[in-house]
């Protein structure tokens, strides 16, 4: 507050020597004395509420005098800074960077650094002043104008302004030089890729004549270097001489704070040089002179002097050691930890935990010296203290600094640091521990103290501990160990408000080893643990724990023979849990009932003795079912088929339908997408289909009515059986993609008739390689990485064989393929008889080349379907159309050869036979038949304009 009454008193007497009236100047004044001299927080929020109203009403007077803005501005600063919203006047301040006055420009741009953010909306409206101000004359202009730049610029206008910032870090004047470099080094800190091509600039920055601008790039370079010190080893040189050249007081007078030459300058280049001469002897080297130059001339009666005294030992302890640098520091530390201020002891601490890391030696004298920092009254003394003695713990004094540990631990109510000064006891008592007797006892100290703020690693690494003993092969020792923990457990299981962490070490310990040497009878552990569960009824984590040791206690009097005599309150624990809530505390309790039943050598097998840190190869792969699933296979069962190999199925309960139907096209499909294919030629799709299916048709060009469509029948020349349309489950709906249900008859998909060139099976076929090869794309995409491969193998001894699925289900069985084959040969054979070709009542005439890609005809895609493909193989050209019905074009044998090219394609083998059959160019080259043959035509109901509903019907029969 007093700051803020200090500066207000500056700020008003500027505005009272510009302005020639002084009312305002005195209002000015009087609100700043009404702030300081307010008792209480609402009575300051009335006083800046009120002056918001004013300014509210004052500033958006169009005739206001500059320096009267200019006062208002700064009023605003002061209900901003005071915590309330002054954002109506942002665009005042805004508009006062654009004025011409210096005096105004700068007020604006002190105004906006305090008001905007660099992702304001009104940021947009600054950026071309400053860009403006930047090329200014005036190099105050040019300062205020890098101050908004470092405080409100942003990666994405970084841009705009960095070259002119560039360009000005050679400028004539200090204080710009030294802006510019500032600019560059928020800039680094913003958007290091766009200046990483200028760090140039700030070595060449270090040379500058004037110290501040030296002392700016120090800065960044300490940045730089911090992240990879070798592109800097040249410096260390540059450096040494600027710091000699400081500590010499070559610098101005004017440098100097406290009588110490430019102290940050110097606290600046022992952090850099500490980054350089870090595991660098020969860099080392050449800093040992000037660093012992320095701790001798530092003045340890001011706090600066000690800071540069700090930052010396700090720097020596970093860099390549010396000896007598390190005696220098040691003898620095010494005089910190003497100290009567805090301040200077916490600095001795700190400092001694650095050099403790290369010469732990030199911290044994100040042992004592850091145990008296544990009685000073200071907490942030005392857990800077512990810190250090962490580190300087060994087998000696392990003891004490334990101790004082669990003292301070108790003593506080701190929980986040009560937990780590656990923590911490816990790893230390596990390192450096003298005596089990004693490990045990601090243990329990821990947890009964700490209560359960104590971490649940704690309890399960103590719990590993005593299982595995020390890591000696000195099995006396750890059966010591375990004895121990029993017995002390056992004197403290029955104190009230033991947490619940400790709880369930104590079961666990004793149903482990509690029975171990036989000193202590089964009756009287699973009473104590009985005791245990009653007392902590609602607490199902202890009752577990200790169902589980009952488990454990039974198990190893089986196995070794004695007869289980149960106490009562056993029975009747055992009886609770089974009706319990909790569905764990049943399993173990029926999991106790069962053990209890069987014999002596299965409990053994399923219960041994200590081994509860025995490694446990888990077999994930279930490979002991091998036999068992190969055996099933075998007599017809299914594979297992994993949940996201399903996904997508038409139904998944109908996993024989797997090999026969692609996935459903509407169901959620969760596989990655496939790979783009190649462009195949244009070819009429005819999907594979059986018997007794229709196949989608294209809609046509041009708009049709929709009509119902009715099965029909034709007869084939040769006196075969009538083939059927199935138009179950087809949308009634012609000329829409369709599709008919997947069921079919079992009489039809015995069959082998051809349809369209193709035979019943062969669409089956097809169908089945369909689902193999997608089943076999995803089974390749779930492809395992090499390092989980390797993992596999050194953990679990490589993936197991039953992870490999038998792909022999999915592959056509021999029935399957021998039925293919021979309708291949009746399709071969039935092409190779010439049968004459039957008329075609769509053909009137000579087709139109012209208009013969220009649209796709549905009638001739029917007639495909229709027609058996031994006679109609070569009948018409793939260019007719619907409006060649008119034409008086001729179509070339072209047409033909295409034709039998797309049947290759389409129908394989099924056109070679009928590859010798002459073309017949036109059908119909007298006119008279045309003629009556359009006659006949139109007397049946065709339209060549519009279809006609009753069209295949009145074609078919």
């Amino acid at each position: 507050m007093e700051q803020l009454k200090t500066l207000g008193r500056e700020l008003a007497m500027s505005t009272q020597n510009l302005s020639s009236s002084s009312s305002h100047s005195k209002e000015f004044l009087d609100l700043i004395k009404s702030i300081g001299e307010s008792r209480s927080k609402s009575e300051e929020d009335r006083i800046i509420l009120h002056e918001i109203e004013t300014l509210k009403r004052r500033i958006t007077d169009p005739e206001i005098p500059k320096r009267k803005m200019k006062e208002y501005i700064i009023r605003l600063l002061y209900v901003e800074m005071l915590g309330h919203d002054a954002s109506f006047g942002y665009i005042y301040a805004v508009k006062m960077t654009h004025d011409e006055s210096v005096a105004m420009k700068r007020t604006g741009y002190l105004a906006v650094t305090l008001f905007l953010e660099e992702d304001h909306e009104l940021m947009i409206l600054i950026v071309n002043t400053i860009q403006k101000d930047l090329r200014s004359d005036n190099y105050l202009a040019v300062c205020a104008a890098l101050n908004a730049v470092c405080r409100l610029i942003n990666e994405e206008t970084i841009p705009a302004v960095l070259g002119q910032v560039v360009e000005l870090v050679g400028h004539g004047k200090e204080a710009v030089r030294k802006k510019a470099v500032m600019a560059l080094h928020r800039f680094y800190q913003k958007a290091p890729g766009l200046v990483s091509h200028l760090v140039s600039n700030f070595r060449k920055r270090l040379c500058d004549n004037d110290p501040g601008v030296m002392g700016a790039a120090l800065c960044p370079l300490h940045d730089l270097i911090a992240i990879d010190p070798n592109p800097y080893k040249d410096l260390v040189v540059s450096l040494v001489s600027i710091l000699k050249q400081v500590a010499e007081r070559r610098l101005p007078k004017s440098y100097d704070y406290h009588q110490m030459p430019a102290p940050f300058i110097q606290i600046r280049l022992l952090k850099i040089l500490a980054l350089l001469g870090s595991g660098d002897k020969q860099a080392s080297e050449q800093m040992y002179m000037v660093l012992g130059d320095v701790i001798k001339k530092c003045d340890t009666l001011s706090n600066i002097g000690n800071a540069v005294l700090y930052e010396c030992v700090c720097c020596a302890s970093a860099i390549y050691p010396n000896k007598k640098l390190l005696e220098s520091a040691d003898h620095a530390i010494s005089k910190f930890l003497k100290s009567d201020s805090h301040n200077l002891k916490y600095m001795g601490i700190d400092a001694l935990g650095r050099l403790i890391k290369i010469s732990p030696e030199v911290a044994e004298q100040h042992q004592l010296a850091v145990i008296d920092c544990l009685e000073d009254p200071d907490d942030t003394l005392k857990r800077k203290t512990f810190e250090l003695l962490y580190k300087m713990t060994k087998s000696s004094n392990v003891e004490v600094i334990v101790a004082h540990m669990i003292d301070y631990m108790i003593s506080i109510n701190d929980s986040h640091y009560k937990t780590e000064i656990a923590s911490r006891c816990v790893e230390l008592a596990e390192q450096f521990a003298p005596s089990n007797q004693w490990f045990i006892q601090t243990m329990n100290k821990v947890f009964e103290h700490a209560g359960d703020l104590v971490n649940v690693k704690v309890a399960h690494n103590l719990m590993h501990l005593i299982a595995e003993g020390f890591g000696d092969d000195d099995v006396a020792a750890d059966s010591l160990l375990r004895l121990s923990a029993v017995d002390s457990y056992l004197k403290i299981i029955g104190e009230p408000k033991l947490p619940s962490a400790f709880l369930q070490v104590i079961c666990w310990v004793l149903g482990e080893y509690g029975t171990a040497d036989g000193k202590y009878s089964a009756s009287y552990i699973t009473g104590k643990l009985c005791d245990v569960a009653e007392a902590h009824s609602n607490d199902d984590r202890v009752k577990a724990y200790a169902i589980t040791a009952l488990l454990k206690i039974f198990a190893f009097e089986m196995a070794g023979g004695k007869q289980i005599d149960m106490l009562p309150e056993c029975q009747t624990l055992i009886e609770d849990l089974l009706a319990s809530h909790s569905t764990d505390l049943q399993q173990r309790a029926y999991e106790l009932q069962m053990v209890i039943g069987l014999d002596a050598q299965t409990v053994e097998t399923i219960m041994p003795i200590d081994a509860s840190c025995e490694d446990i190869e888990v077999d994930k792969g279930l490979s002991f079912l091998n036999g068992y699933v190969q055996k099933s296979l075998e007599q017809g069962a299914q594979p297992y088929i994993p949940e996201h190999e399903r996904t997508g199925l038409p139904n998944i309960s109908n996993f024989r339908s797997h090999d026969q139907h692609p996935a459903s096209a509407h169901a959620l499909r969760f596989e990655a997408y496939e790979l783009p294919k190649a462009p195949v030629p244009k070819t009429p799709a005819i999907p594979q289909i059986s018997s007794t299916q229709l196949v989608p048709v294209p809609e046509p060009s041009y708009t049709r009515n929709v009509f119902p469509v009715s099965t029909v029948q034709q007869s084939s020349d040769g006196g075969s059986d009538a083939i059927k349309l199935r138009l179950d489950g087809v949308k009634k709906k012609w000329g829409r993609p369709s599709y008919s249900s997947a069921a079919a008859s079992s009489s039809s998909s015995a069959s082998q008739k051809t349809v369209n060139g193709v035979s019943s099976l062969d669409g089956m076929g097809a169908t089945g390689s369909k689902a193999h090869d997608a089943y076999n794309s995803r089974e390749s995409q779930v492809e395992i990485p090499p390092e989980k491969q390797r993992l596999a193998a050194s953990l679990f001894g490589g993936t197991s064989k039953t992870e490999k699925r038998s792909p022999s289900v999915h592959k056509p069985t021999k029935a399957a393929a021998h039925a293919t084959d021979k309708s291949n040969s009746e399709i071969v054979s039935t092409a190779e008889t010439t049968v004459p070709p039957s008329p075609n009542l769509l053909d009137l005439g000579v087709s139109d080349s012209d208009g013969a890609a220009t649209s796709v005809d549905p009638f001739k895609q029917l007639e495909e379907l229709l027609e058996p493909a031994t006679n109609k193989m070569n009948a018409v050209s793939s260019e007719n159309d619907i409006l060649s019905l008119y034409s008086g074009s001729t179509t070339g044998n072209s047409g033909t050869s295409t034709r039998s090219k797309d049947d290759a394609l389409l129908f394989g083998s099924s056109v070679q036979g009928s590859a010798g059959l002459p073309a017949r160019v036109n059908k119909w080259p007298n006119t008279k038949v045309a003629v009556q043959r359009d006659a006949l035509v139109r007397q049946m109901g065709v339209n060549p304009s519009s279809p006609n509903p009753n069209l295949f019907k009145d074609l078919l029969g």
